[in-house]
């Protein structure tokens, strides 16, 4: 960095007051009022609450006033202390000697320029809004903190310069929104913005709004010198002026990267059997409560994968210091089921067998939002010591989550279209979420359905005719998988039982209080299982022995004691 740049030691955002700050302003000042000035306001949480574009400095202070007070923080895009006669400011030269490489330098601010004869208007505005100068009204360089923030090769080119044609111009600053919003939380103006943008057909449209959007980089500058000093570099000093800056980060050490990439790739058949161990320990949970899912699939990451996200930044700072540590998801495992409410119980019943560390419902958090969208569940475990990523999804879930992926992430969405593809999107959401309910109705009223005729030549009970009969045994029962109902008629042929009325007779014997008891359910079994552990009560050790549940003669033995322990 130049001669002039230093960390900053202190946290000049704090209001000198005492008090928390609850307001990042951010101003794009327009150096006279004939042109726009774009506002932005913050929030603690770096939630945009406010978006404004006005002229005049009296309107300024209108439109911030609701924010104001000894509890706000603002950055300024505007020279704020200018006492050299020619030339550029030491924090210019210091500024533009690191950044000029990204085409990112200043332009140079001086005395003899009519604009600052008389003073700044910046440090006007400041006063006017009651911050202090180089305390809670910082100056701010947009064009800067954008190449450092984002680890930008270059600045973006959305200003109207000669050369420049609309279409490129929209594209870069819709870029710059997009980096914008994976840093803060944007809002309903927002959104209305970006779709100026992209219905503009004249460059000065882009003008309003590209104000406005410097503002939120001003504000969020003003977060981080608050929030996360050790971020930012300061330029210049107190008396010739200040410009704050997020800091440069120094190039990724490459060497180390490769490093964990190579003992990744070492280990990766390690993590390929361990992923198929995952979902053999997954699948016998759901399959011994009787769970009706459709598929559990799960896989390592692949090396291509990890490599690429071992490489990924964020504000020219590495995501993943350290991959083989940080990077979480080298085992995924995926269920999907038929309806919503078995997500539920699948989340339950992983977090009764098994440590889980991290549990989040991204559907809720997107209907916290008032929105439709990304509707899943994710579940972090642990599996024989290994951290295991668990996404639960109904199937139509799934099949948004998926598409949506495809189209937005791995497809080229024209500008133009990004706002109805946005609605459409949002659209297929609520219409899936209605869906799922509906096919939870449907599954309900399944339990009465009429059952189907069997097969002449077949002596088992016919799986339809059977799930008909165990959904009015077990009435409260949650529905089990499709094909576990055909299995469990052919334990049934094992133990001579061929007709419906010679299994009502075996279950009349069965006291379903000291099972309920005794198994301690933690989650609502299906009916299946629950028909599994009324056989097991009746006939002990000849059902362990049938050749039906050779495959799982363990585990039965252990429910088989869990029943017959009257302490239990």
């Amino acid at each position: 960095m130049g001669p002039l740049c230093r960390a900053v030691a202190r946290r000049p955002g704090r209001a000198p007051y005492g008090g928390a700050v609850t307001a990042y302003l951010g101003i794009d000042l327009a150096w006279g009022t004939r042109q726009p000035t774009g506002l932005a306001v913050l929030d603690s949480s770096g939630r945009l609450v406010h978006l404004d574009a006005v002229r005049t400095d009296e309107e300024i202070k209108a439109s911030l006033l609701p924010w104001l007070g000894p509890d706000a923080v603002a950055g300024i895009d505007a020279p704020l202390v200018v006492r050299n006669a020619t030339g550029s400011r030491p924090a210019e030269k210091a500024l533009s000697a690191d950044f000029r490489r990204f085409e990112a330098g200043t332009h140079p601010s001086n005395t003899g320029k009519p604009e600052f004869a008389e003073g700044t208007r910046g440090e006007r505005v400041a006063t006017l809004l009651g911050l202090q100068v180089h305390r809670t009204a910082h100056e701010v360089y947009p064009h800067a903190a954008t190449v450092a923030l984002f680890g930008l090769a270059k600045t973006l080119k959305y200003k109207a310069k000669p050369g420049r044609d609309l279409d490129s111009m929209r594209a870069e600053l819709l870029r710059l929104m997009d980096l914008l919003a994976t840093v803060v939380d944007t809002n309903a103006a927002w959104a209305e913005r970006r779709a100026a943008v992209v219905a503009a057909t004249r460059k000065s449209q882009l003008r309003v709004v590209e104000d406005q959007v410097d503002a939120v980089v001003c504000a969020y500058v003003a977060l981080l010198v608050d929030q996360q000093p050790g971020r930012i570099a300061t330029y210049g000093d107190d008396e010739t002026g200040m410009i704050l800056t997020p800091a440069l980060t120094p190039p990724v050490d490459g060497a180390a990267r490769r490093s964990a990439v190579e003992q990744y790739a070492a280990r990766h058949p390690e993590l390929v059997a361990a992923a198929a161990e995952a979902v053999t320990v997954v699948r016998t949970v759901l399959d011994e409560a009787g769970v009706d899912y459709l598929t559990v699939a799960g896989r390592a990451k692949s090396v291509a994968s990890f490599a690429e996200k071992a490489a990924r930044t964020q504000g020219g700072r590495l995501l993943y210091p350290d991959p083989l540590r940080d990077i979480t998801d080298q085992l995924g495992l995926r269920v999907i089921t038929y309806v919503r409410d078995d997500v539920e119980v699948t989340a339950a019943l992983l977090g009764a067998q098994l440590r889980v560390l991290d549990d989040q419902d991204l559907g809720e958090v997107t209907a916290s939002q008032g929105r439709f969208g990304y509707s899943s569940r994710h579940l972090q475990v642990e599996i024989d010591g290994r951290v295991v990523q668990v996404q639960l999804r109904t199937v139509l879930q799934h099949a948004w989550a998926e598409f949506e992926h495809d189209i937005r992430y791995k497809g080229v969405v024209p500008a133009e279209h990004a706002s109805e593809f946005d609605r459409r999107f949002t659209l297929a959401a609520g219409l899936l979420e209605l869906a799922d309910q509906e096919f939870s109705a449907i599954r309900e009223r399944l339990r009465g359905a009429t059952p189907s005729e069997p097969l002449d030549d077949d002596p088992r009970i016919a799986a339809g005719e059977l799930a008909a009969f165990l959904a009015g045994q077990y009435a409260d029962a949650g529905w089990s998988r499709t094909e576990h109902y055909g299995w469990i008629s052919g334990v049934l042929l094992e133990l001579g039982i061929t007709t419906l009325v010679e299994l009502a007779g075996v279950l009349r014997e069965v006291d379903e209080e000291v099972i309920r008891e005794r198994m301690d359910y933690r989650y609502p079994p299906g009916a299946v299982r629950r028909l599994d552990d009324a056989l097991l009560q009746q006939f002990g050790e000849r059902y362990v022995a049938l050749h039906a549940n050779s495959h799982r003669r363990p585990l039965l033995t252990q429910r088989l004691e869990r029943l017959r322990d009257e302490t239990s």
